[in-house]
């Protein structure tokens, strides 16, 4: 069973000649443990042309010491890493490989580089003799085992934060270590700097990019963008990292968007196809995260309630429904990533931006290219949302209401994408379309809410159980929905303003 640890470090240059000042009195170091050497040997996995190492991931088999076992690093910000371990197998773990399947695809993961530590630990205790951090002094040799099969020593001290700790401990020690003269490594980790001390380095990914300033080039940047965040949070919907699952989701909808508004930069022949897949995939992903939004939506109604209106099993039956639905959603999340599709897709996407089907339109200056294609969607969600306020309440203004919405999302990619060449006047619509996506995004919760009350009240029923308060809460979504059509005027007034289209030309 894979086991998650948050690593919050720092790592400095040292010499076999560096003396490590006394850190006692040290941001609260009441006292400094001395836990002695221990002989540490890690072999570093990673796919042939280092992919892992191109992401700033870790793979490694480590035995001695009192972690040995593998270990899977992700980073989250400098000098901070999730440290994902698993039992030491003479094989990769399955728990390991699915984590890094987007990534590594159809190729298997090699040994690349054998790290071999002598490990001189300290433990910074604090007053009640609880660990602080631990501060190692690690003299490293390094062999290549693809390639060259050049070797590389050093040596460098590591200060880890220990569990629960203050981060400004670190602070501290590192201002202390600075005034005995020893500097912060340039290196973010061991495995970094034995690939840059062995070569070769990884090669660099040929993408087709069109000439700089062109609309090509623009649209392509994005389209990286949302194709790398794909790949990066599979494996955080797979470990169930908060909103892992609503960010990959929508990552999905702006790469479909991209495809559908700039169809004058890139050949339709190949990104309908692409779109349709992505279709796909934003569905399996919505599964889940449909049922995280209605769950929680509902659980608000029941909590406005007073207790004297929440008649009979309201919450039990609740939470039985969202439990059951979450584990069903989840099995459809994870069939989908591992399924030959879901890596068919990843692969034609790099395909895409390898060898991109750039047309006639993507030479031409950013600019006018962007803004024409902004307009043109910004115009067809004015006719949605025109069309949509001039129908009565009801199921057709409800359907009509929801495909403005998806214009106003496909709006807001739109300004999103361009913005890095138009400036303020595309932020300023993005910023306004996705107010009135907000009020619509609103509107929606509720005709879904809506269903699922019904249906759980007809449950109710049969179970012999009273429906009334689900009843209550329907007509509560009822009057909501009411109040979001009666907002949508004056959000959309502000959004179609004049001055908002003039801004990005004509």
């Amino acid at each position: 069973m894979a086991e998650t640890k948050r690593e919050i470090e720092r790592k400095y240059e040292a010499t076999e000649r560096t003396a490590v000042p006394d850190l006692t009195g040290t941001g609260g170091v009441a006292a400094v443990r001395d836990e002695g050497v221990t002989e540490l040997d890690a072999v570093y996995y990673d796919t042939p042309d280092l992919r892992l190492a191109a992401d700033a991931l870790t793979l490694r088999r480590r035995t001695g010491g009192a972690d040995e076992g593998w270990h899977l690093k992700f980073p989250v910000a400098a000098g901070v890493r999730d440290e994902i371990g698993a039992p030491l197998t003479e094989t990769l773990p399955d728990s390991l490989a699915g984590l890094l399947r987007s990534r590594t695809r159809h190729t298997r993961v090699v040994p690349v580089v054998r790290l071999r530590s002598s490990r001189d630990v300290r433990v910074l205790l604090d007053a009640d003799g609880r660990p602080l951090a631990e501060l190692s002094v690690d003299t490293v040799r390094a062999d290549r085992l693809t390639g060259t099969g050049e070797t590389a020593a050093w040596t460098e001290i590591e200060v880890e934060l220990a569990d629960g700790a203050d981060e400004t401990l670190l602070d501290a020690v590192g201002k202390r270590l600075g005034k005995a003269g020893i500097r912060p490594s340039a290196a973010p980790s061991k495995l970094a700097r034995a690939l840059a001390e062995t070569g070769p380095p990884a090669p660099r990914r040929a993408d087709g990019t069109g000439a700089p300033g062109s609309a090509g080039h623009a649209v392509l940047a994005y389209v990286r963008e949302q194709a790398d965040a794909v790949v990066a949070l599979d494996p955080a919907v797979r470990r169930e990292l908060p909103d892992a699952v609503h960010r990959m989701r929508v990552a999905c909808r702006r790469l479909r968007s991209t495809f559908a508004t700039y169809r004058t930069v890139l050949d339709r022949d190949v990104t309908d196809r692409l779109g349709e897949e992505l279709k796909w995939l934003a569905g399996a992903l919505g599964t889940a995260r449909d049922e995280e939004v209605l769950t929680a939506r509902l659980t608000a109604r029941l909590d406005e309630l007073p207790s004297a209106l929440r008649l009979g099993r309201v919450r039990a039956r609740l939470r039985a429904r969202a439990v059951r639905r979450a584990e069903d959603a989840r099995r459809t999340v994870l069939a989908a990533l591992d399924s030959p599709r879901h890596l068919a897709l990843l692969d034609a996407l790099d395909a895409l931006l390898a060898d991109p089907p750039l047309r006639a339109a993507a030479a031409h200056d950013a600019p006018e290219v962007l803004a024409r294609a902004v307009r043109k969607d910004f115009d067809r969600l004015a006719g949605r949302v025109e069309h949509a306020l001039a129908l009565d309440p009801g199921v057709r203004r409800d359907l009509a209401l929801h495909a403005a919405r998806k214009a106003a999302k496909r709006t807001r990619y739109a300004a999103e994408a361009a913005a890095p060449v138009l400036g303020k006047p595309a932020k300023r619509l993005a910023k306004r379309v996705k107010a009135v996506q907000s009020v619509l995004g609103e509107h929606q919760d509720s005709v879904v809410a809506r269903a699922a009350l019904r249906e759980i009240a007809v449950q109710a029923h049969t179970a012999g159980e009273t429906a009334f308060t689900w009843g209550l809460l329907y007509g509560r979504e009822e009057a909501d929905a009411a109040a979001r059509e009666r907002e949508l005027p004056g959000v959309w007034e502000r959004a179609a303003a004049p001055a908002v289209r003039a801004a990005l030309g004509r």
